[in-house]
Order: C-alpha cells, then structure tokens, then sequence
C-alpha cells in the first residue's frame, strides 16, 4: 500500500470515530430533550441519527479492514451485512416516526419548549458542514464511493436539522402546535429512500465477488 494512500485512510479512519463520537452524543442529548418535551420532531431526529452512528461506526471498521489488509471477500461481507441492518434500522424508524407524528396530529398534542434540544441543533448546524467537508475530501482522495455516499447523508441529516430546529420554533414563537410532528413527518420521506436505497445495494452485492 502506497504511503500517501496509508496515511489517508489513518486520517479518514480518524474522522469516522470523531464522527461516531459526536452522533452519539447527539442521539443521546436529543433523546432526552425530545422525551422532556414531546417532540416528535427531536425524537425521530434522534433516531435518525442513530442511522448515522451505524453507518460513521461501519464505515470506519471497513476503513480499518482495508489498513490491516483484509481481501476483498472480508469487506464485501461486512458491507452486506451493514447495509441490511442499516435498511431494517431506517424501516423502524419510519414506522415509529409516523405513528408518533399522527397520533399527536389526530389527538392535538402540543410540544414544550426545549433550551436542551435548541443547543444540540445548532451545535449540529455547526459540525456537520465540517464533517461533510472532509468526507468529500478523503472520499476523493480515496476514490471511495462509500465515503461520499457517507458525506450525502451527513448532508441529509443537516437539511433535517434546519426542518426540526424550524418546527420546534414555530412551536415557540407562534403556537403552531402542529409544527412539530409535521417537521417530524417531514423526515421519514428521506428515511425511506436512504433505508430502500441501503437494502437495493447490499442484495446486490456478491460476497464471493474477488
């Protein structure tokens, strides 16, 4: 393996745990905001993000493999194999976030503000673009479709950011009560598309491929 080509995996390796790293905390800070505050919204954005986690968390195994030299069998099965779970992850979601977002539409129920869940959105706001940045990057240097695929979910999640933080404003600001699982609903179109899209890949790849 050539030196240069080394030392960008190291880095883009690197960038895959500090992205693990951040998802998890999102997932975990958004969570407990959205419960506090009955948002659909910032609960199927936390949910999302755990989509996130798996994908930043697989990738960087793949990254890793490929720096301990596995062959191409090796990686083509934990691409498979994460790419379905990914599918079924993204199906749950969709399904919990509609359900979620409806039954607070039909019954009318209103979300409370939430300081912790603003904080959390923009501080998302903030990284993801300089994640998305250095994924593109490393993703062209290593000529890696699964890296720039990574960075065009980043992206998505970022546009999911400004339709949650906007409903959870809406709420505030003007009483729109129905703001909030309507932002929430907004997600699972995305969601959708990214879990068929995961599941239409890993059917078709072949584990014996060389």
């Amino acid at each position: 393996m050539e030196p240069t080509r080394k030392s960008d995996l190291k880095k883009a390796r690197t960038l895959q745990i500090l992205n693990v790293i951040y998802d998890a905390i999102e997932v975990i800070v958004a969570l407990i905001a959205g419960i506090i505050a009955n948002s659909s919204a910032l609960i199927g954005w936390a949910l999302d993000s755990t989509i996130e986690v798996l994908s930043a968390t697989t990738l960087g195994w793949r990254l890793h493999g490929e720096l301990k030299g596995i062959d191409k069998k090796q990686v083509n099965r934990r691409k498979k194999i994460t790419l379905y779970v990914i599918a079924v992850s993204f199906t749950l979601v969709c399904i919990f976030i509609s359900y979620d977002s409806v039954t607070k539409l039909l019954s009318q129920q209103t979300s409370s503000w939430s300081t912790m869940g603003l904080i959390i959105l923009v501080t998302s706001l903030l990284i993801n673009p300089i994640l998305i940045h250095f994924k593109r990057k490393y993703g062209r240097k290593l000529d890696s479709p699964a890296l720039l695929a990574d960075a065009k979910d980043t992206f998505i999640c970022l546009y999911q950011t400004i339709v949650v933080l906007a409903g959870l404003l809406l709420v505030n600001w003007f009483g729109w009560w129905w703001a909030d699982p309507v932002a929430a609903l907004l997600i699972v179109p995305y969601a959708a598309k990214e879990g068929w899209e995961a599941y239409t890949k890993a059917r078709d790849i072949s584990i014996d491929e060389k």
